[in-house]
Formats: structure tokens, C-alpha cells, sequence
């Protein structure tokens, strides 16, 4: 049997395919090594394996995506987390950038771009990541993520901005002023979170003008300083993962035509297509 997990912050897929081609579903909270301690680590995995095999049957082959698996020592909490039910499976820990080019082109090329609550993209060639202009996280990139998106609602309002009409929705819907925006951003933890939750409210409201501009220009932004600065952009098909990505196929491919690129697919999450990819 092989086991496959795709996490991300918040939540991790899981899918077990049995010897018989059958696949059974799971999900947990999200695992980064980085920001669980090992107790935390186990516990989770603790939950989730059973759930998956009941009856205890031998895994032989574990593939775990996530972010923070940046090299042999970051991932060992979850190896030791995970030998504790699946003593004889060859674990392999793969990033989720590699879920999401592997899930959008198999062994192929492409250019991928990961859309979420952050934002990442690679150049992918035959099978290999070959060129990753790197995302700058919250305060330094992350554009075309919820977060830009929810960071420059934000941004307008507590510079007075917003027109009447929006900030009035937003107060009456968040109940939020400056202090207590300065207190959750700068104060309080998973501050890229918070400032993302807004981006709904953006999204839900592209009838009007304004939001439509805000979203427009949150995706030209990553289009223009990410996705068209790969070698042979024009000629490869872009392919997005991420539920904010989805939800902006219509704007991506509009700004894309503008830089010269083809959108081609686009998946909420990557875990069933890895599933097709490792034999299934």
C-alpha cells in the first residue's frame, strides 16, 4: 500500500491506495515541521493513520508534500512520526512545490504558479524544477495571494480610502478599527492569516468597480513580477493550484493574455491528481 499527504498550513490530505488499486481519504491539520513541535507532529499523524488503516496493513511506500521539508533534519519529526505506525515503508518528503507541478504536469514542463493564502510559482522542465523566483512571504511578495488581496483592502482602509459605501460594509461585517487591525497584524500570531480572511470580502463583491480594480491589479502584480519573468514563458502553458487561484481564473487569464501567457489547468488542491501520478 502507498500512502500519499499533501499539507498545507492549515490542513493536510491524506489518501491511502491499497494493494487492490482502492483509494481511502483523510484529512488532518496541517503539518510544518517548522512551526510543530515533534509532540504536536505525532499526535496528528497519531489520528490520521488509523483512520486510513484500520487494520494495520504493511505501507510500503509513504509520499509526503508540504512546506518546510527543506532538507533531511527539517523533515525527521515527521519520518519518526510517521515509522511509529509504518515501521518498513520508504518514506520520501517532497516540497509543495513539487505537489503542484507534479499534480499540474506529471513529468512534463510548465510553468506553475501556487495561489492561496501566499503565493509561489516554478519553472518546471522533463520533471525538474528548474527556476523559482522566490515568493518574499507576507511583507516582501506573496503577490496574487489572499493575502495581497486582503493586505490592500486593509491598506485603503485605515488610510481612509475605501469608498463610502465599502467601508461602511466592512465595518458593519469586521467591526474593526485601526487599533485592533495594528493589534492582530503586528501583535498577535499568524498575522498572514488574518490579513488573508479579507480577501472574501473582496472576491464576493467584483461587481463593483473598485474591488474589481483592487483584484485586478492584485493579479497583474503577480503575473507581471513572477509568472512572465520565466525563460520561454510565451511558449509553456501556466497551470495554477490554490482555491484563490481558482477563484481568479477569469482575471488570471485576462492579465496573462497582456504578458503573452496561456493559462491551461487549474486545481483547488493537488492530492487526487499526485494520486494519478504515483500509479493510480
Amino acid at each position: 500500500m502507498i500512502i500519499i499527504a499533501d499539507s498545507g498550513a492549515t490542513k493536510t490530505h491524506w489518501r491511502l491506495i491499497t494493494d487492490d488499486g482502492q483509494v481511502r481519504s483523510a484529512s488532518s491539520a496541517g503539518i510544518n515541521p517548522s512551526a510543530l513541535d515533534a509532540e504536536s507532529i505525532r499526535g496528528i499523524i497519531g489520528s490520521v493513520i488509523p483512520e486510513l488503516n484500520p487494520e494495520g496493513r504493511s505501507v510500503r511506500e509513504i509520499h509526503f508534500y508540504g512546506a518546510g521539508l527543506v532538507n533531511e533534519a527539517a523533515a525527521a519529526p515527521v519520518a519518526q512520526a510517521l515509522d511509529l505506525w509504518c515501521p518498513f515503508a520508504q518514506m520520501n518528503f517532497h516540497s509543495d512545490m513539487l505537489a503542484a507541478a507534479r499534480a499540474l504536469f506529471g513529468n512534463g514542463s510548465g510553468i506553475v504558479a501556487i495561489m492561496g493564502t501566499g503565493s509561489n510559482s516554478c519553472l518546471y522542465k522533463d520533471g525538474a524544477i528548474v527556476r523559482n523566483i522566490r515568493p518574499g512571504g507576507y511583507v516582501l511578495g506573496d503577490e496574487g495571494s489572499g493575502m495581497a488581496l486582503g493586505k490592500a483592502l486593509l491598506a485603503d482602509f485605515i488610510k481612509g480610502m475605501l469608498p463610502s459605501h465599502i467601508e461602511d460594509a466592512f465595518v458593519a461585517e469586521f467591526g474593526l478599527d485601526y487599533a485592533a487591525i495594528v493589534q492582530k497584524v503586528y501583535r498577535e500570531p499568524a498575522p498572514s492569516a488574518f490579513i488573508a480572511s479579507f480577501a472574501p470580502f473582496v472576491m464576493s463583491r467584483l461587481d463593483d468597480p473598485y474591488m474589481r480594480s483592487l483584484a485586478e491589479e492584485c493579479i497583474d502584480s503577480f503575473v507581471k513580477r513572477s509568472l512572465s519573468r520565466y525563460e520561454d514563458a510565451a511558449e509553456l502553458s501556466v497551470g495554477v493550484v490554490g482555491s484563490f487561484g481558482c477563484a481568479c481564473e477569469e482575471m488570471l487569464r485576462s492579465a496573462g493574455a497582456s504578458y503573452g501567457l496561456t493559462f491551461g489547468k487549474f486545481l483547488k488542491s493537488p492530492i487526487d491528481e499526485l494520486v494519478k501520478y504515483h500509479g493510480v
